[in-house]
């Protein structure tokens, strides 16, 4: 059974940090690309960052870069998002995805954790 576990959102104030984590079980995370997404209220979903597998390669929306981090430890199957010099706008439902990334297959997503940046 595929399972994507979200945690560490909360209430931050403007310019505070959080780390956000995501236990995965189920799957071979190892051959998983592992996507961190955010959704705000009236909003798309959008992708906030991303990281391959085995090569670590990382990927980030504009809008956050310089100041989020993923990273991923395939030994706990758990990947990462640090926030930091969080913002208002940066509000958001956060969203954990898995994709296959030697092979096709389907992806994975959690059941998401919030994030409200406000003073």
């Amino acid at each position: 059974q595929v399972q994507l576990v979200e945690s560490g959102g909360g209430l931050v104030q403007p310019g505070g940090s959080l780390r956000l984590s995501c236990a995965a079980s189920g799957f071979t995370f190892i051959s998983y690309a592992m996507s961190w997404y955010r959704q705000a209220p009236g909003k798309e979903r959008e992708l906030v960052a991303s990281s391959t597998p085995t090569s670590g390669r990382t990927n980030y929306a504009d809008s956050v870069k310089g100041r989020f981090t993923i990273s991923r430890d395939n030994a706990k199957n758990t990947v990462y998002l640090q926030m930091n010099n969080l913002k208002p706008e940066d509000t958001a439902v956060y969203y954990c995805k898995a994709s296959p990334y030697f092979a096709y297959g389907d992806d994975y997503w959690g059941q998401g954790t919030q994030v409200t940046v406000s003073s």
